[in-house]
């Protein structure tokens, strides 16, 4: 087939030179990049050299001989200058529209010490006076001492107004006294169901940390912003997935507002990337509940840029705040973690959307969530007929899972869809999350090589903003499972590592395929849509520990330059 393609082009390149009458020429590209190093994951070890572009999508593939003569006066030529070309990186699980607001506030995902925290809030506080509220997210359980912070260390920064800084996991927030006085939140406050208003142990008195479902109880006060602000904050967000070769995002878990945010974009022509929606469903979600979803489903037809067909569910919360359903109690806690569902619950909403052609989405952290998604999933596909594009249900995140359900992924055709910079080994993950599960648990810590090996699938993305929406940390780890700066010098559970093809498949195909898109994008292939990165160097050249370093050189979306490191001619 290769053959056959290079010998058409090269006929239609002869065809053109002879202005053949009797013939049709071959129309010319509008883009050439030449030069490349061109990954596709449907070829693991050839990297053709030249892409040809004509509109929106990619038109040939191959030798700079290939496509020359696609080449056309009015040919827009890319020199890539020996750098990796590949498809855009398409995020198989973000929350864009709190992650592009969160732009606006205290970013403290790269503090790792509580000394780094306070300078980040202090200087915002500092530099933002006017602010009536002081917004944040990103610190982690390890800086603090037992992992939970206290409010009197925020109203050491903050004395004068509120503030409100949520956990880079989106499962707990941090108070000063004056957001708890503004929430009413006191000792007498209940704590809601499914959430906790942590206390101090000798008083009860509320210590400025809220976990779970609690963290409405400040969420309904926190001033909302308006309309305008999140049309503008999310035109920030599309602008910094261009500068970071994101041409593709999933997102997980929308309201109906949200929806109709993206809509708006999309209408305006200004969602220059391609979403792909998941709504929500709650414990209690009923056939009036539904119907909502299926409406939202009509009103909001497939289009280029906005794709809605998945529902997403929580199986059960997080590691860090003792949260994550497990088989047996956390090292250091007597407790299993607190399911969302009971089993029954789960197994009746899941064959419920199952049977109406959903793709579910299920956040399954602890080896006892996975268990319990999967199962949900098994009975529901036992119970109701296969729906016509096929099922791909999904479980997201994935962080502990038994060695035992690790082949049901391949067997259920479940993908998992993981975040890979999760899985960096920085004080959270050792003095937190490892010391939480204990030994023999942390030892199967994101086991994506071992899902992938038994034939499951896999998917790729950041969980932004839960982490950075830039992919190369999640790269990083991917590939090395050590921190930025090199640690553990073995390697985290090093038996998980993948190869730099592994992993941009699952960040490409993988994640095109978990979004019933792989017929548009994720292959650098004739017919796809042309949304493609230009690098700064050969990643395949690099050693691995290097890849994080390489920068976004140039990001086309619908074979249109969206960002540029090159000045403009």
């Amino acid at each position: 087939m290769r053959v056959l393609n290079r010998f058409l082009l090269r006929l239609a390149g002869a065809v053109m030179f002879l202005h053949c009458p009797a013939v049709a020429a071959v129309e010319a590209a509008d883009v050439v990049i030449i030069n490349a190093r061109a990954f596709s994951a449907d070829r693991p070890s050839r990297f053709p050299d030249a892409v040809a572009i004509r509109g929106n999508r990619i038109q040939a593939v191959g030798t700079a001989n290939d496509i020359a003569p696609l080449r056309g006066d009015a040919t827009q030529v890319i020199d890539a200058h020996g750098a990796t070309v590949m498809p855009g990186f398409n995020d198989a699980h973000v929350h864009f529209l709190s992650g592009s607001l969160a732009l606006g506030w205290v970013q403290l995902l790269d503090a790792e010490t509580l000394e780094q925290i306070q300078h980040k809030i202090r200087n915002f506080a500092a530099t933002h006076p006017d602010q009536p509220w002081v917004l944040g997210r990103g610190w982690l359980y390890g800086a603090f001492a037992g992992g939970l912070p206290t409010r009197e260390q925020l109203d050491a920064l903050i004395p004068d107004r509120p503030a409100v800084m949520e956990c880079y996991d989106g499962h707990t927030k941090w108070l000063n006294t004056k957001a708890l006085d503004m929430a009413r939140i006191t000792a007498a406050t209940p704590d809601p169901p499914g959430g906790q208003i942590v206390r101090d142990p000798a008083t009860g008195k509320p210590t400025g940390v809220l976990k779970e479902s609690a963290q409405a109880l400040i969420d309904q006060v926190v001033p909302q912003p308006s309309r305008e602000e999140k049309l503008a904050a999310l035109a920030q967000g599309v602008a910094l997935a261009h500068r970071l070769g994101v041409t593709s995002v999933q997102e997980a878990g929308v309201d109906a507002e949200e929806l109709e945010l993206f809509d708006v974009l999309r209408q305006a022509g200004q969602l220059q990337l391609r979403m792909y929606v998941a709504l929500s469903a709650a414990p209690g979600f009923s056939a009036a509940d539904l119907k909502q979803l299926e409406t939202l489903r009509h009103q909001y037809p497939d289009s280029d840029t906005l794709k809605l067909g998945a529902v997403k569910l929580y199986a059960d919360g997080v590691v860090e705040s003792h949260t994550a359903a497990m088989l047996a109690p956390y090292a250091n806690r007597e407790t299993l973690g607190n399911p969302e569902f009971s089993p029954g619950e789960m197994n009746r909403i899941v064959k419920l959307l199952d049977g109406r052609g959903w793709q579910i989405w299920i956040h399954a952290i602890g080896d006892g969530g996975i268990r319990m998604a999967l199962a949900a999933i098994e009975s529901a596909q036992q119970s109701n007929p296969a729906p016509a594009r096929g099922r791909r249900h999904r479980l997201e995140h994935i962080e502990a899972i038994s060695a035992e359900d690790i082949p049901g992924f391949a067997r259920l055709g479940v993908i998992a869809s993981m975040q890979p910079f999760h899985a960096s080994p920085n004080q959270n993950i050792r003095d937190v999350w490892a010391v939480n599960l204990g030994p023999e648990r942390a030892a199967r810590a994101w086991s994506w090589k071992a899902i992938k090996d038994t034939g499951g699938r896999i998917a790729f993305g950041t969980d932004w903003p839960v982490v950075e929406l830039d992919p190369r940390p999640g790269l990083h780890t991917a590939l090395t499972r050590k921190t930025a700066a090199g640690l553990p010098a073995g390697g985290f559970v090093p038996s998980q590592r993948l190869s730099l093809h592994e992993v941009f498949a699952a960040y490409t195909s993988g994640a095109a395929y978990a979004a019933f898109d792989e017929a548009r994008v994720g292959m650098l292939a004739p017919g796809q849509l042309a949304d493609i990165v230009i690098w700064s160097a050969d990643l395949f050249a690099l050693p691995a520990e290097q890849v994080k370093d390489a920068e976004v050189r140039m990001n086309l979306f619908d074979g249109r330059i969206v960002f540029s490191e090159e000045p403009e001619s």
